[in-house]
């Protein structure tokens, strides 16, 4: 029961539009099937450290001292915004994709989409705080266990999609993902710089 509970949460956390979901797509559209998912792998294994940080007490970290929140919104929120832009403003080319993409960037991508997202860092700590204090504590841990499993399932069912979808999807089509894709980076970033902003005029 609780399982399938942290099962329907990790869906219901992970499925809307988000840096980890973008990131997703934009590799399985124009990738091989061996760098997705080698990809896959690395994005899920950093997605989950993360949700096991903040279930383990990563928010009493933050309750501690308030001004590492206003750091993580400030300076997440700029590298958000900064990969939101070059997101945007690319041309895709499929003569000149690189299939060959070095693990050490695919790793800093991942971990700027996860640790470097101060939105899942705060929501998964909010959120896994708000169930850990109303479960009961024999069953806390099937519904973590859920939640994680729910991690690679979901970031798996989404780049099947989307690579099964590639061949019917023109540049075209590609260059306005790039700008959605791009633009919603560079809103939820401004909306997070604006939140760390607000924060620090709080202190002041």
């Amino acid at each position: 029961m609780y399982f399938l509970q942290g099962l329907l949460v990790g869906l219901a956390t992970f499925a809307p539009v988000g840096m980890q979901n973008l990131f997703i797509i934009n590799t399985a559209l124009v990738q091989p099937i061996r760098r997705i998912i080698l990809t896959l792998i690395i994005l899920a294994l950093f997605d989950m450290s993360l949700s096991t940080a903040a279930f383990f007490g990563i928010g009493a970290i933050l309750e501690m001292w308030p001004l590492t929140k206003l750091i993580v919104l400030l300076f997440g929120g700029l590298l958000i915004v900064y990969m939101g832009f070059n997101i945007f403003r690319t041309e895709p080319d499929m003569r000149n994709v690189n299939t060959n993409i070095p693990i050490r960037k695919i790793i800093l991508s991942a971990i700027a989409v996860s640790w470097g997202n101060p939105q899942a860092v705060l929501d998964a700590t909010m959120m896994l705080g708000a169930f850990q204090a109303n479960i009961p504590e024999e069953g806390i841990y099937y519904f973590f266990g859920g939640f994680l499993a729910m991690t690679p399932m979901w970031f798996g069912a989404l780049a099947a999609t989307m690579y099964l979808l590639a061949k019917k999807i023109k540049i075209t089509h590609m260059a306005w993902i790039n700008r959605f894709c791009g633009a919603v980076l560079v809103i939820y970033g401004i909306k997070l710089f604006i939140d760390g902003i607000t924060m620090l005029l709080e202190y002041v």
